[in-house]
């Protein structure tokens, strides 16, 4: 069965066979165009309430990137799930500790995934400015790859 995008009534060839599963937004089907594919990015921490949803936050805007987050405990408000990491593109975690939780609980997931280590510490408030400049810094690297 054929998958539409959410924001108009036709296939889109280029976003059904990136995703033949989900749905797309506006941002996210407008960003595939003649540039190629939209580059997806999920950021990792424990509980998915300050260092994760602020790195969603601040790479939401940068063009051809769809951010999400999500986290490793069992009381995350996102919790990390076999869906989310088939989705990503890319996989930023904020500790080492995350990196091996994931590898442990998720291993068959990970098959050909990029799992970079961020090394931020769990010491920041959401939206913390030193946080948000952190990121600003460790993360763009990688999104040009």
């Amino acid at each position: 069965m054929p998958t539409f995008c959410a924001h108009v009534e036709q296939e889109h060839d280029l976003c059904v066979e990136r995703e033949p599963r989900l749905w797309l937004s506006r941002a996210a089907c407008a960003g595939r165009g003649d540039r190629g594919f939209v580059k997806h990015v999920l950021f990792i921490c424990s509980q998915n309430r300050l260092r994760s949803p602020t790195a969603e936050q601040v790479f939401a805007s940068y063009e051809g990137i769809e951010a999400a987050s999500a986290g490793l405990n069992n009381d995350a408000d996102t919790p990390v799930t076999p869906e989310v990491l088939a989705w990503a593109d890319l996989i930023f975690v904020m500790e080492k500790t995350h990196r091996d939780k994931l590898s442990k609980r998720f291993k068959p997931y990970l098959s050909g995934k990029r799992v970079v280590c961020l090394n931020i510490p769990d010491d920041f408030e959401f939206m913390d400015p030193d946080l948000v400049s952190l990121l600003q810094t460790r993360v763009p690297p990688f999104l040009r790859r």
